[in-house]
This record gives structure tokens, sequence and C-alpha cells, in this order.
């Protein structure tokens, strides 16, 4: 049985992994540039506050990513909040936090943040979010060039120019373009950025608004709960520079300011998974391991059949070799038959007690599960720099009670 220096099942953050990605994104981006952390691919408090400090602003869609980087210090002017539908309340407690900057999706957008502004005795700056024509090929998820509740089609701007123009208290001050997630091609994310500066600049010119800022997007890809490195982006800030020199001559001197997002490029290697087998048994032939961690835990958009079925990589965390077990179902902990990780995994020797390791979920694990079906607790949450423990907590959620601590149990918790 492995020993650790804390409870399993667990997340582990490692902030030096996370800062040697941003310093390699922000190399591989055309400069001067914005970068922005999207807090909805791990919004825990020490990896916003490490990307904070390293010169990333915050992009965040809810109460509680607003909740998240204000705690990780983080002032409401350095933040974006996006979003298709957000309600008076979530908007007003933004303002009333300082965020200024708004990506909004169709006038009834630009009307609600005009209204709550004026309440307010404040301007609030939008970006105007915009569906284009056609998806870009190369992206694992693709928001634009569909029908979808993501901005607004082009051709109805274009069509309707007024309805889209600047509001007394919140004026449009550029355009938001995010077309894909999940790109590992520099091709692809060249093609998406012209494109989506292309249609900015015809836009511009459509609705004659004073463009500040050019918020690109992202989709910089990463691997997810399986071996690899994030994808390479040689190349990208180059060919992305040469077509903005042609379409905005003067971006270099921020006329407009270019901006780009990123969640998964920034955490997802930087985050491990480690969790202890509870069962090994047969079943009908078939050998059946039983995990502390399951779809509540890591892919449960999976486990909902709402994305294709996951099947993360499993190590041991010891790194003890022994004879493969394969053809194995690999599951959770929860009392229904759709927490299965796997139907038929090779694995490692394992027994009961035995700590396996899921490498690259510092991206859209913790933050992505069904941490709230059949009550389990949720995994604690441990950062790290380097070797160093930092800090460790648990997430609590309504109704779902906290494990107690040991009775000799001296660590200190942050129960967030």
């Amino acid at each position: 049985m492995a020993d650790l220096p804390f409870d399993t099942p667990a997340y582990r953050y490692d902030l030096a992994g996370v800062r040697a990605n941003h310093a390699t994104l922000r190399a591989a981006l055309p400069g001067p540039s914005r970068l922005y952390y999207s807090l909805k691919a791990n919004p825990h408090p020490a990896v916003v506050a490490a990307l904070h400090d390293a010169g990333c602003d915050a992009e965040i869609c809810s109460p509680g990513e607003l909740a998240a980087a204000l705690r990780a210090g983080v002032p409401g002017d350095r933040m974006l909040y996006t979003g298709p539908g957000k309600r008076d309340a979530e908007v007003a407690g933004a303002v009333r936090a300082g965020v200024r900057w708004f990506s909004v999706d169709s006038p009834v957008g630009l009307d609600q943040a005009d209204r709550i502004a004026a309440a307010h005795g404040v301007e609030l700056r939008c970006l105007l979010r915009v569906n284009d024509r056609v998806p870009n090929p190369g992206q694992g998820l693709t928001m634009t060039g569909v029908a979808s509740q993501f901005g607004a089609d082009v051709d109805w701007i274009e069509r309707e120019p007024e309805r889209f123009a600047s509001r007394p208290s919140a004026p449009v001050r550029g355009f938001h373009l995010y077309t894909g997630s999940n790109v590992d091609s520099v091709d692809a994310l060249v093609a998406q950025f012209t494109t989506a500066a292309g249609t900015a600049r015809r836009l511009r010119d459509r609705l004659g608004v004073e463009l500040d800022v050019l918020d690109l997007g992202g989709g910089f890809g990463a691997p997810f709960a399986r071996p690899g490195a994030n994808a390479d982006l040689s190349g990208l800030a180059e060919r992305v520079g040469e077509a903005l020199d042609g379409l905005f001559p003067a971006w270099r001197d921020g006329a407009p300011t270019v901006a780009f997002e990123s969640g998964r490029f920034l955490t997802a290697t930087a985050g491990t998974l480690l969790t202890r087998v509870l069962d090994v048994k047969w079943s009908q032939g078939t050998p059946v391991v039983v995990l502390e961690s399951g779809i509540n835990h890591l892919g449960g958009m999976s486990g909902l059949r709402r994305l294709p079925p996951l099947v993360p990589a499993l190590h041991p965390a010891d790194g003890r070799d022994g004879e493969p077990l394969g053809g194995a179902i690999v599951a959770g902990p929860l009392c229904t038959p759709l927490d299965t990780w796997a139907r038929a995994a090779t694995l490692p020797d394992v027994r009961p007690g035995d700590v396996l390791a899921v490498p690259n979920v510092g991206a859209y694990g913790l933050s992505a599960s069904l941490l709230a079906f059949l009550g389990h607790p949720a995994p604690v949450e441990v950062v790290c720099d380097g070797d160093r423990v930092v800090e460790t907590s648990r997430l609590t959620l309504t109704r779902l009670p906290a494990d107690p601590p040991a009775a000799d149990d001296d660590e200190p918790r942050d129960e967030r």
C-alpha cells in the first residue's frame, strides 16, 4: 500500500508545471497580446493566483468563478465575464465586484448590460460575441459556424447592425470570437485566428465601432487523462502576427489590443488524480477493478454518454512493475452500472490498497465531474510547487458532508 502525506482520492496540482505551461504559451503567442485564463478548466484559487501572478487576466462565466478569481487576488478590472445567458443578479454582483468587461451574445445581452450599468452609475464595456458563418477544421469541440447559444450570427449582425449598436452605458468596444477548443494543429489555429480577425475587421467597418479589444479565443490543445504533452505551437506567433499586420496595421501599438484565452493548455499537464484500488475480483471470467474514483471524480460528462467514453491511463503511483491485468473492467464506487472508466482495459498488476495515478487531468477534471451524484465525498485537492506541498483542501457542496478529520490528523485543512 502506497504511503502518501495526504488522503486519497486526490487531485494533485503542480504550480511549477502551471508556470512552465504559461511561459510556453506566452512565448508561442504574437506580441503584444493579452492572455486570459479560462477558470472553467480549473478554478482552484491557488492555480488562478499563480497564473494571475504570471500576468494572466481571468475569463469567468459564473458567480462561483467570480468568487474564485476574487479569492485568488484578481481585481475585477482584470476579468472578462462571458457566457450565453446571465441573470441580472449575477451581472449586478460582478459589477459591484469591479468587473467592467462583459462578453454579450445578443441585443438582449447589450440591453441587460446597459440597464444594470445605468443602475450602478458605471459604464460596462462590451465585447460582442460573434458566431461566424462556417466552422474551422481541426477542432475538438466546435462553437461557431453551427446553430449555437454562443454569440450572434454574423449574418444577423450585418443584416441589422442597428440592433448591435452601443448603448449609452454599455458601449460595444470589441469583438469576441471563440470558434472551437482542443486544437493541436498550428495550421488549424492559424486558420481559425485569421478567419476570426477577418470577420472582426469587416464587422468593425459595418458597425462603425471603436475597436479597443479583439478577443480571438483559444483552443490550444492538451492531453486529457492519457500520457502526452501539450500541442507544439512552433511558428504560431509569427504566422498569426503576419495575418494581424495585414488586417489591423496598428495592432502592435494596441489598436486594437489582441487577446487570447486558454484553460487546458495552462493546467492539464500540471494535474494528476491519485486514487486507491478498493477491490479486485473476477466476474464471469472478466477481471474487475473497483477504484475510489469514478465518473463522480473524473469524466462525468463522458459517464453520461454526452462525450466519447473516457478510458484514462492508470499507472502505479509507486512505479511498481508486475504482471499486467488485461481486459479489465475499471469501475468506481458508485451504485450505478454507468460508473465505469473502461470495459476492457490493460492495467498494471494491482491489489487492494494500491494507489494508481491518472496523468494530465489538471483541466476539466474535478470541475467537470458529477460530484453531487450519489453523494460521495469530493477528492482532496493538493497544491504543490515542485515537490513541496503548499496546501490541501476539499471542495464541499450543500448537503454533502465532508469527511471528518481523523483524531490524530493535525494537517490544516481549507474547506473550499
